[in-house]
């Protein structure tokens, strides 16, 4: 089993900037992709940042420039760096991870999702 924990999330006035961490524990033999979606209220979830075991980084259009996503190999650890933060921003951030277990087998796992407002 593998769990994914969330920090960083909270309240920021438009134009400022947080910085979320996700951290993986668990029976991990190799992370193929860790990453970050969002929810807004009556929305779907939609992608916000990826980041693969290749170095490889992937963005959401409406994040691009403005967000930017960095993993630490070492520690299972994936940072979202968000600046210039609007108010369509405000959402429920969700930790993804694509994880190979010590056993071999591939499984999707969710974070409990930390909640970012955006608002003057």
């Amino acid at each position: 089993q593998v769990q994914l924990v969330e920090s960083g999330g909270g309240f920021v006035q438009p134009g400022g900037s947080l910085r979320l961490s996700c951290a993986a524990s668990g029976s991990i033999f190799r992370i193929n992709v860790m990453g970050w979606y969002r929810q807004a209220p009556r929305k779907e979830r939609e992608l916000v940042a990826t980041f693969t075991s290749t170095g490889s980084t992937n963005y959401g259009d409406s994040v691009k420039g403005r967000f930017t996503i960095s993993r630490d190999n070492a520690k299972n650890t994936v940072y979202l760096q968000m600046n210039s933060l609007k108010p369509e921003d405000t959402a429920d951030y969700y930790c993804n991870a694509e994880v190979v277990s010590t056993t071999r087998s591939l499984s999707v796992y969710w974070g409990q999702g930390t909640q970012v407002t955006v608002s003057s």
